[in-house]
C-alpha cells in the first residue's frame, strides 16, 4: 500500500548542515510549543542529515497524533516495528533519558529504573521545556531520530526487540507528529553512532517491565 508515502533521496555530494536554533521556551509556553515554520526547519534538517549518511527513509505523511491510538489508524499498513517514546529524567542524578519501545509496550517505570540502575522510584517524566531544550522537539513529537540535536545529554533506551524481531523498517516520528518515518535497522544504528549515542538494550520480554 503506497498511499501517502514519500521516500527521501540521496544529495549528490555530502552535505553540512545544523540543527536549527528554536525560541526559548517559557515556563508557561501553550501547545504547540514550536511554530510550523520551525517543525518545518527541523524535518528539513534530519533529511539532509539522514542523506548525507547515505540513509534512504520512507514517510507517511497524516494528521497530527499525540497517542499511538491515534497514530495506528494511519500506520498499521506499514510493515514493520512502530515505536513509542518516552522521555524521562533521573531525579537523583539529574540525567535524562530517552526511551524508545515497541508501540504495544507496557511499562512500569520503578521497574525500568531499577533495571538502568537510577533506583525504584527515581524515573518520572522530563518536562517539555527539557525537551524542547535537548531535543528541540515538543510532546507528541519525541522521538530517537531527535538524536541528532542532542550535544551529549540525553541517554538512549531502545527496546532489543527492535534490531532482534528480524523487521523489515523500524518507525518514529521524524521531528513532527504529523508523519512517520521508517528506516532499515541497520541504517538506523548507522544513525544513532553518528550522533554519538551508543544505544542501551533492554530485553522487556526477559524481565516484568
Amino acid at each position: 500500500n503506497g498511499r501517502g508515502l514519500r521516500a527521501v533521496g540521496l544529495p549528490a555530494g555530502p552535505l553540512v548542515y545544523l540543527c536549527p536554533r528554536l525560541r526559548r521556551p517559557g515556563p508557561r509556553m501553550s501547545s504547540p510549543a514550536m511554530t510550523e515554520q520551525e517543525q518545518r526547519a527541523l524535518r528539513e534538517a534530519l533529511d539532509q542529515y539522514l542523506c548525507s549518511l547515505g540513509i534512504e527513509t520512507l514517510c507517511v505523511e497524516h494528521p497530527e497524533v499525540f497517542t499511538v491510538e491515534e497514530m495506528m489508524p494511519h500506520v498499521q499498513h506499514l510493515k514493520g516495528a512502530l515505536s513509542k517514546n518516552l522521555f524521562l529524567k533521573d531525579k537523583k542524578k539529574k540525567g535524562l533519558w530517552l526511551v524508545t519501545v515497541l508501540h504495544d509496550r507496557q511499562i512500569n517505570l520503578n521497574d525500568l529504573a531499577k533495571k538502568l540502575g537510577a533506583g525504584s522510584g527515581n524515573l518520572r517524566f522530563a518536562d517539555e521545556a527539557t525537551m524542547l531544550d535537548k531535543l528541540k522537539v515538543g510532546q507528541g513529537c519525541v522521538t530517537p531520530l531527535a538524536l541528532f540535536c542532542d550535544q551529549g545529554d540525553v541517554k538512549f533506551v531502545l527496546d532489543a526487540a527492535f534490531l532482534e524481531g528480524g523487521h523489515e523498517r523500524l518507525y518514529f516520528h521524524p521531528m513532527t507528529n504529523a508523519a512517520t518515518m521508517g528506516l532499515h535497522p541497520d541504517d538506523f544504528l548507522k544513525f544513532l553512532k553518528s550522533t554519538g549515542h551508543e544505544p542501551v538494550l533492554v530485553h522487556f520480554d526477559d524481565v516484568a517491565l
